[in-house]
């Protein structure tokens, strides 16, 4: 049976759960699921499972008597994060003994390379345990610079250009914070990583959806993209995350060249480039072409990047911001307020990563990523109901249509689909992709074998 113990940490999650909850209402500026709550259920014997249902949240920040002084009325408007939601819920649910399959989190499986362990450890053992500059240190700053100048063709001034922060998520949020506010809108292409939408709220601006189509692979069309920012003189900054999570769609050179002269018209929209999965592109000889190389794009591109997903090393939080000066500038400004400076361990093994690992090791671990892709795809496509009209280039996830089930509500076979099989997978309404479910094939080859194993057992019962 479960003991005392347990049953108080699962009774404190719920209160948790429901607390957050309370908080979770979203705007409804913009296209997107309600937000969840959580609920634990008990089921069987000695099993736990979990439940994210839709729920109306209360519209006053006020809390019941009794419980203190209200919260800030605008996590009224921001929601949890259902890709960490699950995540959570997953790893709660081993605790209590549960063997669960997740493909929900982008994360490879592998380690990150030796050296930048060593690396880690060697400056530990030096001594490198102080504040560094809030930028980050100039070696790593140089060590980033000269790489995106060799590898991706865009020159940056390590001293006045890139900012150094903790995990590639606080670039991307400084970086808004840096080019828009309160009255402004941000343009973000659907399907898209659900943080973004809350980031724009959170900095004050209007998130904007531009819808892609499934059969464009998820790709913005340029003309869609200028009779968007026609009708929203108000849009300050473009999200452009390629390759793209959640779809693994990959933007061709040709197709950013045409964004750009959309882009052309209008000069005081910053493009805002989440390039951190550029190492993992399965075409064009895994060519991916950075946006502040184009032609006329660089004055006004914020990139950001990290290490996370290039080299495995997720735990370290370090990613980057490289941007023109005043840009940079305004970030640092923003970052020495809220974190200061990142790791000065993590910033020594990013230096190993960009200067020590070979080359090999990148192309290898992509080559690796392919195969995993095609093998989902492969049994995707003997799945009866469970489409990807055009296979992703890049990342490391796969949306299939699977609207012909449960009326195409996502969330509810998400949660059935764990609760039988034990599977985890995050509902495509998430990522504002109604119908579809994210799989994260950044896993092991046997892990995807018992994931397509459960998933086609799950759809072919119903």
């Amino acid at each position: 049976m479960i003991s005392t113990r347990s049953s108080l940490v699962l009774f404190e999650l719920l209160v948790i759960l429901r607390a957050l909850h309370s908080c979770a209402a979203f705007s409804p500026s913009h296209t997107t699921t309600s937000s969840p709550s959580s609920i634990i259920s008990r089921r069987h014997h000695d099993h736990y499972f979990f439940e994210l249902r839709g729920a109306p949240a209360s519209s006053s920040s006020s809390p019941p008597v009794g419980e203190g002084p209200p919260l800030n009325p605008l996590l009224s408007r921001i929601k949890p994060s259902k890709t960490v939601e699950v995540f959570s819920l997953v790893k709660q649910m081993e605790a209590e003994g549960e063997s669960v399959t997740s493909l929900c989190v982008g994360e490879p499986d592998f380690a990150p390379p030796q050296c930048v362990l060593d690396a880690a450890a060697d400056a530990m053992r030096d001594g490198q345990t102080r504040y560094t500059a809030v930028t980050g240190t100039l070696e790593l700053r140089k060590a980033i610079a000269d790489d995106l100048n060799h590898r991706k063709g865009a020159e940056y001034d390590p001293v006045t250009e890139i900012v150094v922060g903790n995990g590639a998520k606080q670039c991307v949020y400084q970086g808004l914070l840096a080019a828009c506010g309160t009255g402004d809108e941000v343009v973000i292409p659907a399907p898209y990583w659900p943080s973004y939408p809350e980031m724009a709220l959170l900095v004050g601006a209007e998130p904007v959806i531009l819808e892609t189509r499934v059969e464009d692979g998820y790709l913005i069309d340029p003309g869609a993209l200028d009779e968007c920012l026609r009708e929203h003189p108000k849009a300050k900054v473009l999200m452009l995350c390629n390759p793209s999570n959640p779809t693994g769609g990959v933007h061709s050179t040709e197709l950013l060249i045409e964004m750009a002269k959309v882009l052309e018209k209008y000069p005081d929209v910053v493009i805002l480039a989440d390039e951190i999965y550029e190492r993992l592109v399965y075409t064009d000889g895994g060519k991916c072409t950075s946006f502040a190389s184009l032609p006329g794009m660089f004055h006004r591109t914020i990139t950001i990047n990290g290490f996370s997903k290039s080299h495995a090393m997720t735990g370290f939080r370090l990613g980057y911001l490289a941007a023109p000066a005043r840009y940079a500038k305004a970030a640092s400004v923003l970052q020495g307020q809220i974190t200061s400076c990142a790791s000065s361990v993590s910033q020594a093994a990013g230096v190993a990563a960009l200067r020590d690992v070979d080359e090999s090791w990148l192309t290898d671990n992509a080559r690796i990523m392919r195969e995993k892709r095609d093998y989902v795809l492969k049994e995707l496509s003997t799945m009866e109901g469970a489409e990807v009209a055009v296979p992703p280039d890049g990342a490391f996830y796969v949306l299939p249509d699977v609207s012909g089930y449960y009326d195409g509500d996502d969330t509810t076979l998400c949660l059935d689909l764990l609760k039988e099989k034990k599977l985890a997978l995050v509902p495509g309404s998430s990522f504002g992709a109604p119908g579809t479910v994210r799989i994260s094939y950044a896993t092991s080859k046997e892990e995807l074998g018992v994931a397509m194993t459960k998933l086609r057992e799950f759809l072919e019962a119903l």
